[in-house]
């Protein structure tokens, strides 16, 4: 085992699958002369040439576009976005075609891409570039999305979404970039659709991904001192959404708080919310709480994100909550 860094394992799936299979491209702005913009495809194009890492011009909706055609047609394209908040320009051709041609063909197109790059806050970015659009496109029927939280995770599940026949949207984090852990030279694969269970607990049910994690997990660190015992459910992939895992979760622990970037209006938070008063209704000793961002445009200043992101004392204070100790 060895360690490396988020980057690194995104490049290590990618340049695996590109050597298995010479129908899998990269594609996007930067990714080839200048090595991506986060440096997450560095040295590819030196391994693979210029017709399989593809420069492209600032225009999301043209190669995006490509990709989609070039799926159609039997390829399977890896398309970057330098961040979600660009694919707004692309959205057309993810949602009206990627996602609906295998239905409007009756089964007969498969459309293998997947579009990857960062989501959400990165810092002093402004409104326009810290945007969450994961519960966007896990409302589309015919994608599958994926938002992993680590490095082990991520490399796992890229490589499952690049042989996976639908299309999928592979969501990263900028501030995760230079995240390190240990992640096995062997090739492995992550199966999407299914939640990963990082801390077992018995008093609460915490449920988060993506970077966010990081912030369910330290909740989780400091409640342990309060002789809280919560239990850590990484989604892993919010479309599809591996329920049970969380409903079993919950009628174990009898409590629930999500936690999530997205703002609180028709989120992964609010579906998770509605399936489990659902499904384990009678189990529940406290209403779920849910920790999101504030429903308003990010600002700028540093103590304003931090005062609107979801952060690790609202977290504990929601869990304290549920445990009507607050």
């Amino acid at each position: 085992m060895r360690e490396i860094q988020f980057r690194e394992a995104l490049r290590e799936a990618m340049s695996e699958e590109m050597r298995r299979d010479s129908s899998v491209f990269l594609m996007g702005e930067e990714v080839a002369e200048y090595n991506g913009a986060y440096k997450v495809s560095q040295g590819m194009l030196d391994e693979f040439g210029p017709k399989r890492i593809i420069d492209t011009p600032i225009a999301e909706l043209g190669f995006a576009g490509i990709g989609v055609g070039a799926a159609m047609n039997g390829l399977r394209p890896i398309i970057e976005f330098m961040t979600f908040n660009f694919s707004l320009v692309a959205i057309d051709p993810v949602i009206s075609s990627a996602a609906k041609m295998l239905s409007m063909s009756g089964g007969q197109i498969n459309v293998p891409i997947v579009f990857r790059g960062p989501t959400g806050n990165a810092g002093q970015l402004g409104a326009q570039h810290s945007q969450n659009f994961e519960n966007w496109y896990a409302n589309t029927p015919g994608l599958k999305v994926v938002v992993p939280s680590n490095p082990y995770d991520a490399k796992g599940l890229l490589k499952s979404s690049i042989r996976d026949n639908d299309p999928v949207i592979f969501m990263e984090s900028e501030l995760m970039y230079g995240d390190k852990m240990d992640v096995p030279a062997e090739e492995y694969l992550i199966p999407l659709g299914k939640a990963d269970i990082k801390k077992a607990g018995s008093d609460v049910t915490i449920v988060s991904f993506g970077k966010i994690m990081k912030v369910a997990l330290a909740a989780a660190a400091e409640l342990e001192k309060d002789n809280i015992s919560c239990e850590v459910i990484d989604l892993r992939t919010v479309r599809p959404i591996d329920y049970a895992t969380v409903v079993e979760s919950v009628k174990k622990t009898n409590r629930l708080v999500v936690v999530e970037e997205a703002w609180p209006l028709s989120s992964i938070a609010t579906e998770i919310t509605y399936h489990v008063q659902k499904h384990a209704f009678d189990y529940l000793d406290a209403p779920i709480q849910r920790v999101n961002s504030y429903d308003v445009p990010l600002p700028y200043a540093p103590t304003l994100i931090q005062a609107i992101l979801p952060n690790v004392e609202k977290t504990i204070k929601a869990v304290k909550a549920v445990m009507y100790r607050d």
